[in-house]
């Protein structure tokens, strides 16, 4: 039980880490910069992490952008507001995410500038032999560490992660939670949530300040992947603009 318990929970973080530090503060912000060479071991590091459920950060990148242009509105592409159930929300996230990726979706001009891109990687990790690979390889882990039966209902958690975390994050933080600042969409904080889900609970904080690194804006609130930023930073892995 410990060895499943601990292999959920660290895809979780790493995961969780990848999508927040590379797809959505990276990739769709621009918050710092790095070279290409990081860029590709992000890439590759975020195949790893997020395994099955990899999502492209090119792709995540044109579509995250789009969303807060259109926050709540019609055009959004996941919205509490207008889709009625979080089922469905998923599902219509899907379908815009696999038609922009596959470049059946008409993006403005506005969402596609300054995105890392490495196509032919790209390609691989999203492609259907990639997840079948990551799926026997947990399969594997379960069929050595899993001695009971109800341990493999664990499996379907580490192949849907990355649709999971965006699940929590596009529902619940438009659905509970408080706000620091009033704006236009129904953006909210999910305390103490936020810290489990690496920053990214920290909602209504993001959407009013969409280029600040650090998501924390009260004493009481924390963001733990801005730590590991800052980190990165100081070893000049990565360069945090002013």
């Amino acid at each position: 039980m410990l060895y499943i318990v601990s292999f959920v929970l660290a895809q979780h973080f790493l995961a969780l880490f990848m999508q927040t530090f590379f797809h959505h503060r990276y990739s769709a912000h621009k918050m710092f910069t790095m070279s290409k060479f990081w860029e590709k071991f992000f890439y590759l590091c975020s195949w790893i992490f997020q395994g099955a459920s990899y999502l492209s950060p090119y792709t995540y990148g044109k579509m995250h952008r789009m969303h807060h242009v259109y926050a709540d509105t019609e055009k959004d592409v996941h919205s509490p507001k207008h889709d009625k159930s979080l089922w469905k929300m998923m599902i219509k996230t899907k379908d815009i995410y696999t038609a922009i990726h596959e470049g059946e979706f008409e993006m403005e001009e506005r969402f596609l500038g300054e995105l890392p891109s490495w196509k032919s990687f790209d390609d691989f990790a999203h492609g259907w032999v990639s997840r079948l690979l990551w799926a026997v390889v947990y399969a594997s882990f379960y069929y050595v560490f899993a001695t009971e039966w109800w341990m493999w209902l664990f499996l379907p958690i580490n192949l849907m992660m990355s649709p999971i975390h965006g699940a929590i994050i596009n529902w619940f933080a438009h659905k509970i939670g408080y706000r620091n600042h009033k704006v236009e969409d129904t953006s909210t904080n999910i305390f103490p949530i936020e810290i489990i889900m690496m920053g990214e609970g920290l909602h209504n904080n993001h959407h009013k300040m969409g280029t600040r690194a650090n998501f924390a804006q009260k004493w009481f609130e924390f963001d733990p992947s801005y730590m590991v930023i800052l980190i990165l930073h100081g070893f000049r892995i990565i360069r945090l603009k002013k």
